[in-house]
C-alpha cells in the first residue's frame, strides 16, 4: 500500500465547541461519496475558530507531518 506523500486538503469549519471543531473537506474534483468530515482539536487549528472559515492541510515530500494553516485574513483599507 502506498501512502500519499504530497497533498493539499481544503476544509471548511462547520461547527465547533470549546474543545473540538468539525471540518468538512471537499474533494476536488468531486468524486463519489461526497465530502469527508474530520473532528479536530481546537488547539490544532492555528487561528481564530469561526464557522465558515477555511483551513488547509498541506504535506509535501520534504515534511514528515502535514501542516494546518488558515485562510489569509483580508486587511481592511485605512484612509
Amino acid at each position: 500500500m502506498t501512502t500519499l506523500s504530497n497533498f493539499v486538503l481544503i476544509g471548511t469549519i462547520i461547527s465547533s465547541d470549546s474543545f473540538l471543531s468539525t471540518v468538512e473537506f471537499t474533494l476536488n474534483p468531486a468524486v463519489n461519496g461526497g465530502p469527508s468530515i474530520a473532528v479536530l482539536p481546537n488547539e490544532a487549528i492555528p487561528c481564530k475558530i469561526e464557522v465558515g472559515k477555511k483551513i488547509y492541510v498541506v504535506k509535501d515530500d520534504s515534511q514528515d507531518y502535514p501542516v494546518i494553516t488558515c485562510e489569509k485574513e483580508e486587511e481592511s483599507e485605512s484612509r
